[in-house]
């Protein structure tokens, strides 16, 4: 018998007692040419004796457990599941994966459309955080609690009955803890920086399966690394995030005609050099697409329903199509479930990906008119739908992570724009037709962007595509302070070597550019 296995199963809460059929079963496995499904085998059936049989899902696997990643494109079946409880279950499972040295990928929410982020096939485990959902609120509100496993609707929804309000996720099927670990932009950005600038402690297991605190007191420099630098340090168990002094929002959805881009385009560009940087509390969501466009203005802030912002009133020449939802008072939780029926949860396969730019209103619309002609093009050929998605950055979304204790990501310090889509499909074969319109898109933004001058290198993980390098487009300074963070917390570089996918520093090196 391995003389560490004793000691291995002490770690995770097995007596001696265990050790006999255990270890025959170990024995034979790596005596089989240490097959790795044998080998998996073994570290399933310690899993059921450690977390316990309903923590810990073999085959004939829960389809439901499986099917549970967003995007159809990601969905895989695992040798087995494990469902952890609390930080002492994730302890373990982190200890079963190291000792057995087997491949894992851990699923939050499960919606990055990126396949394998969140997902692993027959041969490896997932370590599903969906038990891990638990929402609190400090005494004095100050502080919200929240494992990694809730959606984000439910944290709004359940703090928002307190009078109390987070930096969050804009769509709320969104799962906590991979929207942090890549930034989070929230509409609520522009005033407070991006949701992970707004963590004030996180409880994380590490590769050892030590259970630590991270703060600006505690590991600060993990705490930095943390704060955008994706799946690469641990699994973090609980966020502590600060509350902001924001309940009561003003806010209005309406639809434009597609003919109106230019104009729009031409407006926001505006907006975002003048009212957008100057007045924080406002922002939007500007989703075009190939048969309207949405437009939602949100004011964080108190309002007169009746009454529109004057930070929006360069939008006041636009004539909607319709009204979605008149001007009022409500919370982002009521803004969720206005929101609601926009967002499509049936069954499809997704993509999305990202660009940066400066602020230019030709840009915009050159680039529009050449995804239009393409995205129309794969509707007609696979009935892929896509949008064309602009996101306001004013350069205090960089100043507040500056101010808030630095974090990896080198956003601009400029007012600018981060692009993104969204690409809707539903069969395989159709995947290279369907992706290939933001592919080339992509490709356009940097090719006109360079020639004009315009071009910014920074690439918002949370929406970058699986061929995308979000972690070296941070700048090589702090990549090289990234890599120091994750072999000082990792020496074993078990979430490099053994997890299945994310955006990792092992393989961001290896790319370049």
């Amino acid at each position: 018998m391995d003389r560490n296995f004793l000691p291995f199963l002490d770690s995770i809460g097995l007596s001696s007692s265990h050790s006999e059929t255990l270890g025959t079963l170990l024995h034979d496995a790596r005596n089989n040419g240490s097959d790795p499904a044998a080998i998996l085998s073994v570290a399933c059936q310690v899993a059921r004796q450690s977390l316990g049989t309903d923590q810990v899902n073999s085959a004939p696997l829960n389809q439901t457990l499986v099917d549970e990643n967003w995007s159809l494109s990601c969905v895989a079946e695992p040798y087995c599941i494990f469902l952890p409880r609390n930080a002492d279950d994730v302890a373990k499972a982190i200890k079963i994966i190291s000792y057995f040295q087997v491949r894992f990928a851990i699923r939050s929410g499960g919606h990055s459309p990126n396949p394998g982020w969140s997902s692993v096939g027959p041969q490896g485990i997932l370590l599903d955080l969906q038990n891990l959902n638990d929402v609190s609120l400090s005494g004095d509100k100050r502080v919200a609690s929240t494992g990694p496993g809730a959606r984000w609707g439910s944290v709004v929804a359940e703090l928002g009955a307190q009078n109390a309000t987070v930096v969050a996720a804009r769509h709320p099927h969104v799962g906590v803890g991979g929207l942090i670990l890549g930034g989070g932009y929230h509409h609520t950005s522009s005033a407070f920086g991006l949701v992970a600038d707004n963590v004030k402690n996180f409880e994380i297991v590490l590769s050892n399966g030590t259970i630590a605190n991270v703060n600006l007191e505690e590991n600060s420099d993990l705490f930095w690394a943390l704060k955008g630098g994706g799946p690469n340090f641990g699994v973090v168990t609980r966020y502590d995030l600060h509350t902001i002094p924001v309940h009561e929002i003003w806010y209005q959805l309406a639809v434009y005609p597609p003919e109106s881009a230019s104009t729009i385009l031409d407006i926001f560009a505006e907006w975002q050099m003048n009212e957008g940087s100057e007045d924080l509390r406002a922002n939007l969501v500007l989703s075009m697409g190939l048969d309207a466009h949405l437009l939602a203005l949100i004011y964080s802030a108190p309002a007169p329903a009746n009454q529109t912002p004057s930070a929006f009133a360069p939008f006041s020449v636009l004539e909607p199509l319709q009204v979605i939802t008149p001007a009022k008072s409500g919370t982002y939780a009521t803004f969720d479930q206005d929101l609601a029926p926009f967002i499509d949860l049936s069954p499809a396969r997704h993509d999305y990906r990202g660009v940066s730019s400066k602020v230019d209103a030709q840009l915009y619309k050159d680039v529009y008119n050449f995804w239009l002609k393409r995205a129309q093009g794969a509707r007609e050929a696979v009935g892929a739908n896509q949008t064309f998605v602009l996101q306001h950055v004013p350069s205090n979304i960089a100043a507040q992570g500056d101010a808030k204790g630095g974090n990896p990501l080198g956003i601009p310090h400029e007012t600018h724009q981060w692009w993104t889509t969204l690409v809707d499909w539903a069969e395989e074969k159709d995947d290279e037709v369907a992706r290939s319109v933001v592919i080339d898109t992509v490709d356009q933004w940097e090719k006109l962007g360079r020639e004009r001058g315009l071009y910014l290198p920074f690439l918002y993980m949370n929406d970058a595509a699986r061929e995308q390098n979000p972690i070296v487009r941070y700048g090589e300074e702090n990549v090289k302070r990234l890599k120091e963070v994750s072999l000082k917390y990792d020496p074993s570089q078990l979430f490099q070597t053994l997890q299945n996918g994310g955006f990792q520093l092992s393989s961001a090196l290896q790319l370049g550019t």
